[in-house]
């Protein structure tokens, strides 16, 4: 495995990472001011699914009508035809076999999908690539804080959003959710919890020697309510956040959380695992299995969001993409490009946004990876910007500082 490769199998996270976690989760002291929103104003939701590990876009979204696409895919390539054939979406671009869920919604003009994307980052190592995703910044190590965070910061008077702030999925929540904004935690129960009485009895313990700790215990007590009331508390066990039940538990829970009348309104997960270097298969096999997940977890996003789904995008991203040769152990090593999916009723879906770069290997990024032609931080702020009414300075100054040539990208919500 090359080098550059090294950090693929040692995704857990760092001291430091966890303590950063737990003082950006638990940042109380800042509260957003906020009012009553406009009558008859929307009441958005956006939901952030992060795939860790750098998707391979060419899998999950084969571009069968490019004459190098088959060539370069020897072993895993998909087929517009025979018994495990690519979904068709455009004629170009297919679907792979195992999102049927996504094919049904993006036929039904409630998906849109962006292939050939990527943020600014050109390098290969998953811990700085997702730090440039969900921070928003041009490079790694810019800042502690996320743009999810940050744009709940920067939102016009609202009392939902503003009140709630977002959701964070995970023992560990996502970097981008992270900051002074509000920010709720929760992760699926996998483990018997304290009984009523310890919690109790560490309330009155916090009260009387740590007031900070004493708001964050009660915080997560009103947190763990909501998610008791609308039906998040699931039976123990069951697969990680790299299994098909996992990610339908995370989004059963994110989706009962979001979706209450006074629950967040802006949510970020994390499912695991896309990082095939060897054995990733075509059809079926390990990346199959995965996408198989993902598609169940759209699903579940949208039976769990039914009452206001018509306000809701559901995006995923990745932190970067795949090669487009296969290697020797067929397999996809770090690449570039990839694809992001806008999933829900808000999105104008029905739509393959791409300015296809090409499969030819002088088209390539460094004649191995699919070229990235959009930026998937200009999708990110084309959401926001429509769905929480941001203008194009606030998000190029606060919410993605540095990024003010990169405008955002119009037509994306209804």
């Amino acid at each position: 495995m090359a080098a550059d490769d090294d950090d693929c199998e040692r995704m857990t996270p760092s001291r430091r990472a966890v303590l950063g976690a737990a003082s950006a989760l638990f940042a109380w002291s800042y509260m957003p001011k906020f009012a009553h929103a406009a009558a008859g104003s929307r009441d958005s939701r956006f939901l952030l699914v992060v795939l860790r590990g750098a998707l391979d876009g060419l899998s999950a979204v084969p571009p069968l009508g490019d004459p190098g696409y088959a060539e370069l895919r020897e072993g895993i390539a998909l087929a517009k035809d025979g018994p495990e054939a690519a979904l068709p979406l455009d004629g170009f671009f297919y679907l792979h076999p195992a999102m049927p869920n996504l094919a049904r919604l993006y036929a039904g003009g409630q998906a849109a999908i962006v292939h050939a994307s990527a943020t600014g980052y050109r390098e290969r190592s998953h811990f700085d690539g997702q730090d440039v995703l969900e921070s928003g910044q041009g490079g790694p190590g810019k800042t502690d804080s996320g743009w999810l965070n940050r744009l709940i910061a920067s939102l016009p008077p609202g009392e939902a959003v503003s009140r709630h702030g977002a959701l964070g999925v995970g023992v560990v929540p996502p970097l981008v959710v992270r900051g002074e904004a509000p920010v709720l935690g929760w992760a699926p129960p996998r483990m018997a919890r304290a009984g009523a009485d310890l919690v109790q009895r560490l309330g009155d313990l916090y009260g009387e020697r740590d007031p900070g700790l004493a708001l964050v215990l009660k915080r997560a007590i009103e947190t763990e309510l909501i998610a008791t009331r609308q039906g998040a508390e699931q039976p123990r066990g069951g697969g990680g956040p790299d299994s098909a039940d996992g990610m339908k538990r995370i989004a059963e829970g994110a989706a009962r959380l979001v979706g209450a009348e006074d629950g967040p309104r802006i949510a970020a997960l994390a499912f695991e695992g896309w990082d095939t270097h060897a054995n990733e298969g075509g059809a079926k096999g390990r990346l199959a299995n995965l996408l198989g997940g993902l598609d169940g977890a759209l699903a579940t996003f949208e039976s769990g969001l039914k009452p206001v789904w018509k306000d809701t995008v559901v995006m995923v991203v990745t932190e970067f993409g795949r090669t487009a040769r296969v290697n020797g152990t067929v397999g996809t090593d770090h690449g570039t490009g990839t694809v992001a999916f806008l999933v829900g009723g808000a999105v104008r879906g029905k739509r393959m946004i791409a300015d296809w770069p090409g499969l030819k290997p002088e088209q390539l990024h460094e004649q191995r990876d699919l070229r990235p032609t959009t930026d998937i931080r200009a999708v990110a702020k084309g959401v926001v910007a429509d769905l929480f009414g941001l203008s194009g300075p606030v998000l190029a100054e606060k919410v993605f500082p540095g990024t003010g040539g990169l405008l955002p990208m119009q037509g994306l919500v209804v």
